[in-house]
């Protein structure tokens, strides 16, 4: 998975997305996040349940453990390892889910720049990533910040890359964010229930969004290649 996403619906879209019962703490706001462009180390909205309440925070993407100065924060962790590893152990127990709209990969297309694609959801509803993080309320001696976790693309989304978001379906997000959800469950989720290249589409869009700079809504636009 790239480092860029697009995250910008408003919250409250997210929340029905998710279909939640119960109390809302929204602290990004009532007006869409209109990020169509986001890279990492980015303010995110970022979901995670405390005092059986469902919280939207605006978190940094990207995390890392204090010990670990020699190098940038990772903004993905590897399903395969994050439950066991030592470098997200700290954090493997704070589960969240990042919502977004779609998210970006780049191909090698033969050209003398990659292509990068657009890939969504085939219904156009909202993505719910599996997340994990040091989130608001927890120990503030660690810098707040979250990485999103992939897996294997299957070999065939887009034809371009090998890792891509571990996306829940809304029923098992939920069970995701609850913390009575044990460890071990949370793990065959993340391992086992992620949503197939089925559940989405692609398509290329422009160049543009490779520099961090722009940031319009034209940039999630499918490209118009000429016949």
């Amino acid at each position: 998975m790239c480092g860029r996403l697009s995250q910008y619906r408003g919250i409250h879209d997210f929340v029905a997305a998710l279909s939640m019962p119960g109390a809302l703490i929204n602290n990004v706001g009532d007006q869409p996040l209109g990020r169509y462009n986001a890279a990492p180390t980015m303010q995110l909205a970022l979901f995670h349940v405390a005092e059986d309440k469902l919280h939207a925070d605006a978190v940094r993407w990207g995390w890392r453990p204090h010990w670990a100065t020699d190098r940038a924060a990772p903004i993905n962790a590897r399903v395969e390892k994050v439950a066991h590893g030592p470098f997200f152990r700290q954090i493997w127990p704070h589960r969240a889910i990042c919502p977004i709209d779609n998210w970006f990969e780049w191909v090698d297309e033969g050209g003398p720049k990659k292509q990068p694609y657009l890939i969504k959801h085939r219904n156009g509803s909202p993505i719910l990533c599996a997340s994990i993080g040091q989130l608001p309320g927890h120990d503030r001696s660690e810098h707040e910040g979250f990485v999103i976790i992939t897996a294997d693309s299957e070999g065939g989304m887009v034809d371009t890359h090998d890792r891509r978001p571990v996306v829940l379906a809304p029923d098992l997000a939920r069970v995701w964010l609850d913390p009575a959800t044990p460890k071990e469950r949370a793990e065959q989720m993340a391992l086992h229930q992620g949503e197939s290249a089925n559940s989405f589409k692609w398509f290329r869009v422009c160049t543009a969004v490779g520099n961090v700079r722009n940031h319009g809504p034209e940039l999630i636009e499918p490209l118009v290649t000429p016949p």
